[in-house]
């Protein structure tokens, strides 16, 4: 069997994290969704950038909103709310046929408004309403602004993805969040069985910014090199495994949404999401493998996809696998002078500034495309 198809057995989704519009029209997303089983797709600033900057799929379209004398921010809008609004309508059999569980395609808020609630907000609502479609997310980042504007567009029944999470304690409040806005609706009397949210959390970054700091402890030597030398590329996946923790506890045991799921409520269930292995001496399903388990979500850029398809080997439910020596783990990374909160911090503030500047580098070249475009 397909590796990526076995997963469902054992409850976890694929979704592709990259998109195209060629993909969406010329039926490779469609094949995808038929043969190995694919259940969402994610995008964010970034991989737009790279979808409309470096191909000619938005040629004819851009001229016409040329034409129209829309500026570059305009353009950029209709451009990825008509690819998100396509790819739904791809999914949407699976959403019907799976009562809202599967399905989903997601689009970002602008990551300038990262840290500003009011605009998330509204923006928020206004992508909500434009998309007008049941199977999307609103991706919103996890900031300190963010984290109350989840909360608000939720009560609102709007689909949130929260992204950008990297930590537990900021995980935690993401939850409360969730579940702050649906007790919000039922106390007004709305309804809460439609309103879906996954928590993306994100791994490889972790490895990424925490491995060196380890590699510094090992070439410094002394009595902690050992030890620093076996927690190289372990805190992401510790980090993932304590979060599903964290989940279990809040939406298997949890008081507070049971009460909420008696009135229907979904569990918000966590996304593991920058799973493209970046350090070429681990395996390239590095953070695939070792994360399978129930309600979850794996989203996969395209080559980790085909790269697990390969030579993915699900057997079983992994992600609660060694949860103890995961939070012993994390907490061996201190005892070696690595401050995680500290990278959470850091890789908060970075995660943001890796949207805003693609970002803003689209709406540049939008804006040199429309003004040359023939009138």
């Amino acid at each position: 069997m397909n590796p990526l198809i076995k997963l469902h057995q054992f409850g976890q989704s694929i979704y592709l994290d990259e998109i195209r519009r060629s993909w969406i029209h010329e039926g490779q997303l469609q094949k995808l969704i038929d043969e190995d089983g694919l259940r969402g797709v994610t995008s964010n600033p970034a991989i737009f950038q790279k979808a409309i900057a470096n191909s000619q799929d938005y040629d004819a379209a851009i001229r016409e909103h040329a034409k129209q004398g829309h500026d570059a921010l305009a353009t950029y809008e209709t451009l990825v709310v008509t690819d998100i609004q396509d790819a739904a309508d791809l999914f949407r059999p699976m959403f019907d046929a799976s009562d809202g569980e599967h399905g989903y395609v997601s689009l970002e808020v602008s990551p300038e408004l990262a840290h500003d609630e009011e605009g998330t907000v509204a923006e928020g609502l206004h992508l909500w309403e434009r998309l007008a479609r049941p199977n999307v997310f609103i991706k919103v980042p996890a900031t300190d602004a963010g984290v109350p504007a989840i909360r608000r567009l939720i009560a609102a029944g709007v689909n949130v993805n929260v992204t950008l999470l990297f930590g537990l304690e900021r995980y935690r409040q993401v939850v409360d969040a969730y579940l702050s806005g649906l007790e919000e609706r039922r106390q007004r009397g709305e309804a809460v069985d439609h309103v879906a949210s996954v928590a993306s959390f994100f791994l490889s970054r972790i490895d990424v910014e925490v491995d060196p700091r380890l590699d510094a402890v090992v070439n410094n030597g002394g009595p902690q090199a050992s030890a620093a030398q076996q927690l190289r590329g372990t805190a992401a996946v510790s980090s993932a495994k304590q979060a599903y923790q964290v989940y279990l506890a809040e939406f298997e045991g949890g008081e507070r949404f049971l009460e909420l799921a008696e009135a229907g409520a979904k569990p918000q269930r966590l996304l593991w999401a920058s799973t493209s292995t970046k350090d070429p001496s681990y395996p390239d399903v590095k953070y695939v493998e070792p994360l399978i388990g129930q309600d979850t979500i794996n989203t996969l850029p395209l080559e980790t996809l085909e790269a697990y398809r390969d030579h993915g080997a699900p057997g079983a439910d992994r992600v609660l696998e060694g949860a103890n020596d995961a939070a012993a783990l994390l907490e061996a990374l201190s005892g070696v002078g690595v401050d995680l909160h500290g990278v959470v911090r850091q890789l908060e503030q970075e995660g943001v500034e890796k949207f805003v500047k693609p970002f803003r580098s689209l709406l540049g070249t939008l804006s040199e495309a429309l003004a040359k475009a023939p009138a």
